[in-house]
């Protein structure tokens, strides 16, 4: 029987996906990519809710941010950076790293990695698959992050799920290669399963006591770091429907979305957060102590 841990409860990673409603990967079958120009972006807005937020209950965090959103929304780099927040990579178009080869995949996690660094002035080492697409069948993204210069990866989700998930894999930060560690998002061992307790539509869909008390049996019993993500478009109840999705998706997406700001408030007041780099990584990752990349 495991016996509560006596120290005192670690501070916990607070991540986000900085992605607009229409690059979600559910959203795929109804959406082409070649139209996402011509859609209206909500990011920049929600971002600027987001980091007011943060700054109220002074928190730091994790932004794996895409290369796409960068690139036409610069001031939200420049403004996640000057909030003090860690600048991470989501790769550039949101492309599952399933889904590429791995000549593909490098081409997309070093052009959105050097795109940030450029743009943000500070080092990028960090990365998050999307839709947590790295598992057992491309193992080999581990030796091409790498080899791209990442530091850590946060890309395995240890649950079994329809769209993604490894459950047989660490629950907790481990070493996959020399000088890489993946940090996966966190789960509560219950019996031989391994539920979800880290954030994303299970946080919108279980009342939020649940939540809160997974994410303290964590840090209580376990004794680790928990890692939480969001999506800016979660706490966006006025984005525009796309009513053309399959049931399903359309649940997952909207399901107490109007709720989510206020959840996140009290979520950031009940734990101790900051960035997964300065967490995972210690101090010496931190941009301030770290020489600022600029443009060549």
């Amino acid at each position: 029987m495991l016996m509560p841990n006596k120290n005192p409860a670690p501070r916990n990673a607070m991540s986000i996906d900085v992605e607009d409603y229409f690059q979600v990967s559910a959203f795929a079958p109804y959406i082409k990519r070649e139209d996402w120009n011509g859609l209206e972006c909500r990011v920049e807005r929600n971002i600027e809710r987001i980091l007011a937020l943060l700054a109220d209950k002074q928190v730091k965090a994790t932004f794996f941010t895409l290369g796409w959103i960068a690139e036409r929304y610069p001031q939200v780099v420049k403004a996640i950076v000057a909030g003090g927040h860690e600048l991470a990579s989501h790769g550039y178009g949101h492309e599952r790293a399933s889904d590429l080869s791995p000549a593909a995949f490098l081409e997309d996690i070093a052009s959105a990695k050097k795109l940030l660094e450029d743009l943000g002035g500070v080092p990028v080492v960090g990365y998050r698959a999307p839709s947590f697409s790295i598992g057992k069948g491309n193992l080999w993204a581990f030796d091409v992050l790498r080899d791209a210069g990442y530091r850590y990866s946060s890309s395995v989700y240890p649950i079994a799920h329809d769209h993604y998930g490894m459950p047989d894999s660490p629950r907790f930060a481990y070493p996959v290669r020399e000088g890489l560690l993946e940090i996966p998002v966190t789960t509560l061992r219950m019996g031989s399963r391994n539920l979800p307790s880290s954030g994303g539509g299970y946080f919108r869909l279980l009342p939020y006591a649940l939540s809160r008390w997974m994410i303290r049996r964590v840090n209580e019993v376990d004794g680790e770091s928990a890692v939480f993500y969001f999506h800016p478009w979660e706490i966006d109840p006025g984005q525009p429907r796309v009513t053309a999705a399959d049931a399903k998706s359309r649940f997952r997406h909207y399901v107490n979305i109007a709720r989510t700001e206020a959840r996140i408030a009290r979520l950031l007041g009940d734990f101790r957060w900051g960035r997964m780099d300065e967490i995972f990584l210690g101090r010496e990752a931190h941009p301030a102590s770290a020489p600022a990349l600029t443009s060549a």
